[in-house]
């Protein structure tokens, strides 16, 4: 493995001072460090990977220096219209090194919505005639390895890749992944909405652990899997995937079960929402300040007002919860309200370390969900 000192510190010498990306749970580690080492200037935790990648034009342009963006295989689409439009040599030609990380990785299990992109993920590099190179495990082959395709960004001014395999990092655990001052677990608050609302309700919830802790209250409560859609992909996309459905089954009440990063990552999609004015629709953001899923980094979600973005994008009603009985009562005015609505639910950081995965294969989770929604 790789100490990720030895890695931030090659960076450093070859000129890379600047950073930013969306984490990845590969990526973590490093992700980790960096955020440790590096001042708020020069590290930005990106609304998604595009941005990112805008980000680090921008500083190129400003100061001529070379920035690093990191993000999961998964946000190379995200990353595809600022890599082909703005820094790819045939129009700005910006400079600029890619640590991917590699999900996915054929021979290597993973989650179903990773499979796809791990088959694609170098294939995609060398549609986009970027030049990669695979990080090795060893700092003495990494080093070598990093110092060769950072000499290839800068002689050829436009962007490279490093991409980066499981158990690459040694472990580090960052200083600033600290403990936040909510005291409700976001698993509880699952089981207060899940709760409430009914059984003819239609429930769209995001990828990572919300999906995973809706998918085990309903088994340890002998529910049935089929009003859930779990959105396992797709980060960001849930909130319009309730809204394509709402609007097509209008006497139904549809709930989203959205986490902060995930809104923050399209938060265009409050804006179409809110001017759908689909009165079934139901916007629940569980905010935990941070990517849960992927080592717990700081998102902007503290720091932002979902609700006031929400009254202002067009929502009907947008109310804030904290502690489980104002949580229950709001539930419910919520739910007996016309919608577009929305109830941000702040809650701590973490989840229980034996948290399993959904059981049920998408395809068989589609087939279901369509069925129920049908009735």
């Amino acid at each position: 493995m790789i100490d990720c000192s030895f890695l931030f510190d090659r960076f450093k010498q070859l000129g890379i001072d600047y950073f930013a990306g969306v984490p990845d749970s590969l990526l973590q580690n490093i992700c980790s460090y960096i955020t440790d080492h590096t001042d708020s200037q020069n590290h930005i935790i990106a609304a998604n990977e595009g941005g990112a990648i805008a980000l680090a034009c921008g500083h190129y342009l400003a100061t001529r220096r070379y920035g690093l963006v990191y993000m999961q295989n998964s946000g190379q689409g995200n990353a595809a219209n600022p890599l082909i439009s703005l820094a790819d040599p045939d129009v700005y030609s910006i400079p600029m090194l890619l640590l991917i990380g590699w999900r996915g990785q054929p021979g290597i299990k993973d989650e179903p919505q990773h499979v796809k992109q791990g088959k694609i993920t170098l294939n995609f590099l060398e549609t986009l005639n970027i030049p990669y190179k695979l990080l090795p495990k060893t700092e003495q082959d990494a080093g070598q390895v990093v110092d060769e395709i950072i000499g290839i960004m800068k002689s050829s001014e436009a962007p490279v890749a490093l991409v980066t395999m499981e158990d690459t990092f040694s472990p580090y655990k960052s200083l600033k992944n600290l403990p936040g001052k909510y005291e409700l677990e976001r698993e509880a608050a699952i089981k207060i909405v899940a709760g409430v609302i009914e059984s003819s309700d239609i429930v769209v919830s995001t990828t990572g652990k919300i999906s995973r802790e809706l998918y085990e209250y309903r088994d340890a409560s002998g529910d049935n899997h089929s009003r859930d859609f779990l959105t396992v992909g797709s980060m960001g996309h849930a909130s319009q995937i309730a809204l394509g459905i709402a609007m097509n089954k209008k006497q139904r009440q549809v709930f989203i079960l959205d986490g902060d990063g995930a809104a923050i990552m399209h938060m265009g999609a409050f804006a179409i929402t809110g001017s759908a004015k689909a009165e079934n629709i139901k916007h629940i953001i569980l905010n935990n300040g941070c990517h849960d899923s992927v080592g717990g980094q700081l998102t902007a979600g503290f720091d932002i007002k979902f609700t006031e973005i929400a009254k202002a994008c067009g929502y009907r009603i947008a109310l804030q919860a904290d502690e489980s009985e104002d949580i229950l009562e709001k539930i419910k005015i919520l739910r007996a309200s016309k919608g577009p609505g929305l109830l941000e639910i702040r809650v701590k950081k973490g989840a229980r370390a034996d948290l399993g995965r959904p059981k049920i294969p998408p395809k068989e989770n589609k087939k279901n969900f369509m069925e129920f929604i049908s009735d």
